[in-house]
C-alpha cells in the first residue's frame, strides 16, 4: 500500500481475525477473565453514529484487555421486541418477525466494517425463541419464589396502542410512541415484587464505587426512602365499612395546618361512593382519564368533588375537616389519601384556594409573628424556621428535626406510628400487545392462574396473526389461546399478556455467558464470567434498565440461576455522550422550516444556491435530517477514521460534534502516520546518539496512553499519540530506535485504530497481529528526564526559560538565570532583592 487506503486493508485484517477466531471468548484459568458489555440495540433499521461512538469505547476497552493478557468477553445481541414493530407491521403489512430480523441483517452488516472486536458466536435477538423461552423459565422460577404477584391495579392506558404503559414511558401525560392522552385504568396485571428489595437496592449503590455519581443519585431518587408517620382520620357517620381514612406523610410536622382530607378517585371509599353517586361517578371517570405519572399530576389542574363526608382531627375531637375526592391523589402512592396542609404545599395551596379552604400556617420565616401568604411557603427539609403551630411551642427547628418531633409526639399519644417508606413501586410487566415474550401462565376454570409446565417451553407467537385493527392479535387468534391444564389436563386458555419488553434486557448480561444452555444460565460459565466488568450506555438509561437490571440479578441468585456475587451486576458503568450534528433548514412556502441533510449542503448553501440557516450543534435526530450516515463515512474516510474521531474530539463522557472538515482532518492524520511508518520501514543508519532521546519519549507516551485507556481518557491518549507521533517524524534516531518506536505507536495505536496498527505492525517486522501483541510496558528508569525547562519570572512577569540538570542545585539554577541574555536584558542593570528558585518548577527574581 503505496499510499494510506483504508479499502485496501481493513476488510483484510476483519477476515484475518475472524479466521484466527481471534475475538472468540472461551474459559481459561490461565488469564484472569475481563466483561466488558456495551448496551445493546434496538434493530431500528440503520446505525447511528452514537452506536458508532458507543460500541468503539467499548471496543477501545476490549482490546486493551486482551492485550495486557485478559481473557475477555465482549458479546453483542439485540434488543429486538417492543411496539415499534408492530406498528411498522400496521403501516406497511410486514409482519413484526420479518421486521426485525430485517432490521438486525442491515444492521449487524453495518456494524462488522467497523472491526468491532466482537464475539459473534454469542449472538442472540430477545425475540429469538431459545431466548424467550428462557426468560419464561424465569417467570416460572420467580413465581415459585415470591418473586411475581397479579392483581388488579390502575394503569397507564395508551388508547391508541392499546397497550399498558410503565410511567416513565408517559411524556407530558402522552403515550412515548402514539403521543396519544394517557388515561387510567383498571386491570388485573402481574407484577414484580421489586419494592421488596427497595432498601437493599438503595444501600447498596454505596458500593458502587465505579459507577458515576448522578447516575446513583438518580437511583436513589427513584427508589425514594422517607420517615413519616402513618395514621388514621376517624370518619364521622361514614358509609359501612369505613370509619376511619389512613394516611401515610412525610410531614406530620405540618398536622396542625390540615384544612381537608383528600382521597383517590381509586380509592375504596371513592369506588363505594361512585356506585351510589352519580355525580361521583362522572367525577371519577373524568379524572381517570389524566395519566398516572407524577409529573402528569402536578401539571393537571387540581380538581376535587366535596363527598359530603367528615373527618375528626386526631387532636381534637371538635375540629371537623371535610374529605374531597381530588384528582392530583394517586391510589399506588402511600395510601392513596392525604391531609392537606395548603400554607406549606403548592398543590393543596392551589386546591384550598380553588374551593375556598383555610390556608392555616404552622411554620414561618425564623423570628415572624404575624403571617399573611399569598403562595405556599416551603423552605428546605434542613432550613430553621419557627413554628408557630408547633407540637412543643413556638421553636426554631429545621424540617427533619421538626419531623421527628412530631413522630415521636404523635406516638407517645397514641395517633399513629412512626414508619419508613418508600417511593419504589412493583414493577408491572404485562402489556397487552403481540411482539414480545408470552408470560406463562395457562388459565384454568378449576385450578385458576396456573404456571406452564417448563418441558412445554417456549410458549412460541403465532406467526398468522394481523395488525388491520388496534388491539392485541394473540387476543383475537382463533386457536393459539386453547391449551391444556398442566396441573389436571382440563381444556384452558393462554395468558395472551406480553412481558415489559425491560423484561427482555434485564437479563441478557447473564445470557450472554452461556447463550446456548438449555437452562436461562449456565451456572459454571455464569461463575466464571460473571460479573460485567465494565458496562457502557446511555444516561437516558440510568433509573429503571439499571435498577430492573440490578432486581434481576437479586432475582436470579434467590433462583440459584446466578451466584451471589453477581447480585450487583456490572462492577462499573460509564455512561457516554451524544454525536452531535448542526442543522440545516431553510423556509418552505407555508413558513413552516424545512430540513436537509448535511450531505445536501455545501459552504452553507444547496446545490441550487439556496442559502441555508445553520442551527447550532444538537442530538442527531431523523425528523430534523442532521444525521451522518456510517455507511457514507465508512465508505469515504474507512472504519479507523471513524472510530479515531468519535473518540478524539471531547472527552468520552460529554457529547461530540461530528463535522466533516474534523473527518477529513482525522483522515489526513492517520495517512501521515502510514507515510511516516513506510519512510522508516526503509531507513538505514541514522544518529544513534538520538536514541535515548526517542526512547524516553517512547516510554512516556506508553505511560500516558495506558493512563488514558485506563482511565476512559481516550481524547487524553489520543493528544498523546498526536504528540507522540510528531516526535517520531521529527527524530534523527537510529534506524533501529525509529522502527521499534513506530511498532509501538501501532500498538499504542491498535485499540483507536486496528486496522492500520496491523498494517503498520506487518511492515516494520512485529510478530503475528498486532491484536495479541502484549501491550507495551513503560520503563520507569527511561522516564527520567536528564533537564528540564523552567520559566524564569521578575516580579512575577514571564520573561525567560532556562534548560537545566534535572538534579542541578538552587545555586547553579540561580546562576544560569543571571546569566541568560533575555534575563540580562529585562534586568537592565537593577541588582536583585531576592531569588527564589522552586526546584524543578520555576524561578523568580524579585528586583
Amino acid at each position: 500500500m503505496s499510499t494510506y487506503s483504508p479499502s485496501d486493508i481493513e476488510a483484510k485484517w476483519q477476515a484475518a481475525w475472524a479466521d484466527a477466531e481471534t475475538f472468540k471468548a472461551v474459559r481459561s484459568d490461565d488469564k484472569p477473565k475481563y466483561y466488558v458489555l456495551e448496551m445493546f440495540p434496538y434493530p431500528s433499521g440503520n446505525l447511528h453514529m452514537g452506536h458508532v461512538r458507543n460500541y468503539t469505547m467499548g471496543d477501545v476497552i476490549a482490546r486493551y484487555k486482551l492485550s495486557t493478557g485478559h481473557n475477555v468477553l465482549h458479546p453483542m445481541g439485540w434488543d429486538a421486541f417492543g411496539m415499534p414493530a408492530e406498528n411498522a407491521a400496521m403501516a406497511t403489512g410486514i409482519h413484526p418477525k420479518e421486521y426485525t430480523y430485517g432490521n438486525i441483517a442491515h444492521m449487524k452488516s453495518q456494524m462488522r466494517p467497523l472491526g468491532l472486536s466482537l464475539d459473534w458466536s454469542r449472538e442472540f435477538a430477545t425475540c429469538d425463541p431459545e431466548y424467550y423461552g428462557q426468560q419464561q423459565a424465569l417467570f416460572i422460577d420467580f413465581l415459585e419464589k415470591g418473586l411475581i404477584y397479579r392483581k388488579k391495579a390502575v394503569v397507564n392506558w395508551d388508547p391508541i396502542d392499546m397497550t399498558v404503559l410503565a410511567n416513565e414511558q408517559v411524556i407530558d401525560g402522552k403515550g412515548w410512541r402514539s403521543g396519544a392522552e394517557v388515561e387510567r385504568r383498571e386491570l388485573v396485571q402481574w407484577f414484580f415484587k421489586i419494592s421488596d428489595y427497595s432498601d437493599e437496592l438503595l444501600t447498596a449503590l454505596d458500593n458502587l464505587d465505579n459507577w458515576p455519581a448522578k447516575v446513583k443519585l438518580m437511583q436513589s431518587n427513584w427508589i425514594g426512602k422517607s420517615r413519616g408517620l402513618q395514621f388514621g382520620f376517624s370518619m364521622i357517620d361514614g358509609p359501612e365499612g369505613h370509619d376511619r381514612v389512613d394516611v401515610y406523610t412525610t410531614r406530620p410536622d405540618t398536622l396542625n395546618g390540615a384544612s381537608f382530607v383528600g382521597i383517590s378517585p381509586d380509592h375504596p371509599l371513592a369506588k363505594q361512593l361512585e356506585a351510589d353517586n352519580p355525580e361521583i361517578a362522572a367525577f371519577c371517570a373524568e379524572c381517570r382519564k389524566g395519566g398516572t405519572t407524577a409529573e402528569a399530576v402536578e401539571k393537571a389542574e387540581k380538581l376535587g368533588l366535596d363527598t359530603g363526608l367528615r373527618v375528626r382531627h386526631p387532636f381534637d375531637n371538635a375540629w371537623e375537616l371535610p374529605v374531597y375526592i381530588a384528582n392530583f391523589i394517586l391510589m399506588d402512592y402511600g395510601t392513596g389519601a392525604i391531609f392537606g396542609c395548603p400554607a406549606h404545599d403548592p398543590r393543596d395551596f392551589e386546591f384550598a384556594t380553588k374551593y375556598d379552604l383555610p390556608i392555616i400556617p404552622v411554620f414561618a420565616e425564623v423570628g415572624a409573628t404575624d403571617v399573611i401568604l399569598t403562595e405556599a411557603f416551603v423552605p428546605g427539609r434542613t432550613d430553621k424556621v419557627t413554628y408557630l403551630k408547633g407540637f412543643a411551642g413556638e421553636t426554631d427547628q429545621n424540617g427533619d428535626e421538626a419531623v421527628e418531633a412530631a413522630v415521636d409526639f404523635c406516638e407517645a399519644n397514641g395517633v399513629g406510628q412512626g414508619v419508613t417508606k418508600f417511593r419504589l413501586r412493583d414493577w408491572g410487566l404485562s402489556r397487552q400487545r403481540y411482539w414480545g415474550c408470552p408470560i406463562p401462565i395457562i388459565h384454568c376454570d378449576s385450578c385458576g392462574a396456573v404456571p406452564e409446565a417448563k418441558e412445554n417451553l417456549p410458549i412460541r407467537l403465532p406467526d398468522d396473526v394481523s395488525f388491520d385493527i388496534p388491539g392485541n392479535p394473540l387476543d383475537r387468534h382463533p386457536t393459539w389461546r386453547d391449551c391444556t391444564c398442566p396441573k389436571c389436563g382440563a381444556a384452558a386458555q393462554r395468558e395472551t399478556d406480553t412481558m415489559d419488553t425491560f423484561v427482555d434486557s434485564s437479563w441478557y448480561y447473564a445470557r450472554f455467558t452461556s447463550p446456548g444452555a438449555t437452562t436461562p444460565v449456565d451456572a459454571d460459565e455464569a461463575a466464571y464470567w460473571m460479573n460485567v466488568d465494565q458496562y457502557i450506555g446511555g444516561i437516558e438509561h440510568a433509573i429503571l434498565h439499571l435498577l430492573y437490571s440490578r432486581f434481576f440479578a437479586r432475582a436470579m441468585n434467590m433462583t440459584g440461576h446466578l451466584p451471589e456475587a453477581a447480585s450487583e451486576p456490572f462492577n462499573a458503568l460509564f455512561t457516554q455522550g451524544m454525536v452531535t450534528h448542526e442543522i440545516y433548514q431553510t423556509k418552505g412556502a407555508d413558513g413552516r422550516p424545512v430540513y436537509h441533510f448535511p450531505s445536501d449542503v455545501t459552504d452553507g448553501k444547496l446545490a441550487d444556491g439556496t442559502d441555508v440557516d445553520i442551527i447550532p450543534s444538537a442530538k442527531m435526530s431523523k425528523s430534523k435530517k442532521n444525521v451522518v450516515d456510517p455507511d457514507d463515512i465508512l465508505a469515504t474516510y474507512g472504519a479507523d477514521t471513524a472510530r479515531w474521531f468519535v473518540l478524539s474530539d471531547s472527552p468520552p463522557e460529554r457529547d461530540v460534534e461530528w463535522t466533516a472538515s474534523g473527518a477529513e482532518a482525522t483522515h489526513k492524520h492517520l495517512a501521515r502516520v502510514w507515510r511516516i511508518a513506510t519512510d522508516i520501514a526503509t531507513l538505514e543508519g541514522g544518529d544513534a546518539s538520538q536514541d535515548a532521546d526517542l526512547e524516553r519519549a517512547m516510554h512516556k507516551a506508553i505511560q500516558d496512553v495506558t493512563n488514558g485507556v485506563e482511565s476512559f481518557g481516550f481524547n487524553a491518549a489520543i493528544a498523546k499519540l498526536y504528540g507522540f507521533t510528531g516526535v517520531l517524524s521529527k527524530s534523527k534516531a537510529s534506524a533501529a530506535t525509529k522502527r521499534d518506536a513506530a511498532r509501538t505507536l501501532a500498538q499504542l495505536m491498535s485499540p483507536m485504530t486496528p486496522h492500520l496498527s496491523e498494517e503498520i505492525w506487518t511492515l516494520l517486522g512485529g510478530e503475528g497481529l498486532v491484536t495479541t501483541a502484549p501491550w507495551p510496558v513503560a520503563d520507569e528508569s527511561k522516564l527520567v528526564e536528564d533537564t528540564v525547562t523552567m520559566p524564569v519570572q521578575i516580579n512575577g512577569k514571564r520573561k525567560a526559560e532556562i534548560a537545566v540538570a534535572a538534579d542541578a542545585d538552587k545555586a547553579s539554577v540561580e546562576a544560569l538565570a543571571m546569566a541568560d541574555q533575555k534575563v540580562l536584558r529585562a534586568l537592565d542593570g537593577a541588582t536583585p532583592k531576592k531569588i527564589i528558585v522552586v526546584p524543578g518548577r520555576i524561578v523568580n527574581i524579585v528586583i
